[in-house]
């Protein structure tokens, strides 16, 4: 083999030139795409465009090298916006910056002891209620920004909404979002028409940031100040990208790694903080226009923050003139296309089960109230285990067969035999009525944990206070062996 050939074998792939080719302009695009909502989120935050800027190029350039999924994007986005909003609101960017970095922090620790398994338990339908309350939480945030304005802002969101609306029918090269930006942006210029702007929000950055430490006092009370709001950005950010990252592996039928994109994620954070940042985590939105770009390696995640800061850079004052309509119609869109309306129409209701619904409820309910997505999903899950336990729970059978002669009864027990399930297995046995020998057949049953054991005890207990023998039968080997283990120690003598 020629040493070229060799080098070519040793090649990333995204050298090739077909490869590379692609992820350049899906990358270009998606810094296109990225400028307004980056910006978008900032206003929710509370803090200049700048900072959710910064936020996105330094989450994008890192992760492209340290995370576990490529062609995904990470950026500032809304759902750490929503959540460290009031920590800035009320303590000021410093605090902000701070929450951001130990938010990183905890998530390298929460990776590092593989938390990205747990995603497993969180049912469809608390991911469901999450994404709805999101949808919910950004909608509501544009509301102060349609509150004593200029009547001109009105139409102009209109006008934004039918254009993101209809251009996409037209083609699908450029993001709807920013031609609709640009259109009203000149329009707004153009007719002289007085209304509020980005640039009314605070300055665009000028040049590239700079690493620094936040300016809070080092001290206990700081941490304990800003450990909730870090700890809830931590788990929304991890919950949101993996998420993503499931949804990349299904449309690109591969495999990623969870564990190496949680801690990815908080070395991103950190980066992003020590740079002033305002921390974020994976976007579904961007992700999605990446790889239907043919994006599919690394390069295209680190070209979007590279484009983004010298779009920003060399035409910030451009940017400056951006109508804050323009921005509220793109937020409005986002989340109208977040929200799964198939979750609430009336043929899904009508099937779904009444549990479920409840489920979904109580995640958008929890979400909605608090202002705190982790939250949400926390009270979700948890309300789901109640559910599922007691659905559980019913399917447990006990009946009875006695032999022709009567000296013998044998109870077949089946199902899932676990506390919630268990505690009422005592009160299945006739133990007066039966005959002296009782077999309990456990052949369809699974021991599940001590609970069940304590209360095959109690019903052996009752039965030879009685003179009666009970023998028990159909154990397999899990039951058998957590049965031996447990039997006769769960209670005093």
């Amino acid at each position: 083999m020629s040493s070229a050939a060799r080098l070519r074998g040793f090649r990333p792939s995204w050298l090739s030139p077909k490869v590379a080719r692609t992820e350049v302009l899906a990358g270009l695009v998606v810094a296109l795409a990225l400028i307004p909502e980056a910006i978008s989120f900032s206003i929710i935050a509370g803090v200049d465009p700048g900072i959710g800027l910064f936020a996105s190029f330094t989450m994008a350039v890192t992760i492209a090298v340290v995370g576990g999924r490529p062609a995904m994007i990470s950026a500032a986005t809304g759902a750490i916006a929503l959540v460290i909003a009031p920590l800035n609101r009320e303590h000021g960017l410093g605090y902000l910056v701070a929450a951001v970095i130990l938010g990183g922090v905890i998530q390298v620790v929460l990776g590092s002891l593989g938390v990205a398994r747990l995603m497993r338990f969180v049912p469809r339908s608390v991911m469901v209620g999450f994404v709805n309350a999101l949808a919910i939480l950004i909608f509501a945030a544009q509301i102060p920004e349609m509150r004593d304005v200029p009547w001109a802002v009105y139409p102009l969101v209109a006008a934004g909404l039918a254009l993101m609306v209809l251009f996409p029918k037209v083609t699908k090269a450029v993001p709807a979002p920013l031609v609709s930006i640009a259109i009203l942006t000149v329009i707004t210029v153009a007719a002289g028409i007085a209304v509020p702007t980005v640039g009314d929000k605070g300055a665009l950055p000028s040049s590239l940031p700079v690493p620094g430490l936040p300016d809070v006092p080092f001290t206990l009370d700081t941490l304990t100040l800003i450990a909730p709001y870090a700890l809830a950005m931590a788990l929304v950010g991890l919950m949101e990208s993996l998420m993503t990252a499931k949804l990349v592996d299904d449309l690109t039928d591969t495999h990623s790694n969870k564990t190496r994109e949680s801690i990815g994620q908080g070395i991103a954070n950190i980066v992003t903080g020590f740079f002033g940042g305002m921390g974020g985590c994976a976007m579904i939105g961007q992700t999605m226009i990446n790889v239907r770009n043919g994006a599919r390696t690394r390069l295209s995640t680190f070209l979007a923050g590279v484009f983004l800061m010298v779009l920003c850079i060399v035409f910030g004052p451009v940017v400056s003139t951006i109508p804050m309509a323009a921005l509220v119609a793109v937020m409005i869109l986002v989340a109208f296309a977040t929200f799964d309306w198939h979750s609430i129409a009336p043929a899904t209701l009508k099937r779904m089960p009444a549990g479920e619904l409840i489920v979904m409820a109580v995640t958008v309910a929890a979400v909605v109230a608090t202002h705190n997505l982790a939250i949400g999903v926390v009270l979700g899950s948890l309300t789901a285990m109640v559910i599922f336990a007691r659905r559980v729970a019913h399917l447990v059978n006990v009946t009875a067969v006695v032999d022709p002669e009567g000296h013998q009864v044998t109870y077949s027990v089946t199902g899932a035999l676990f506390f919630a399930s268990s505690n009422d297995l005592v009160y299945q046995f006739d133990y007066a009525g039966d005959p002296d020998r009782v077999i309990v057949d456990l052949t369809g049953a699974h021991i599940w944990d001590a609970s069940s054991v304590a209360a095959l005890d109690a019903v052996t207990t009752k039965y030879e206070a009685r003179g009666k023998t009970v023998e028990i039968i159909g154990l397999n080997t899990h039951s058998a062996k957590m049965h031996d283990t447990l039997s006769g120690e769960l209670t005093s003598h």
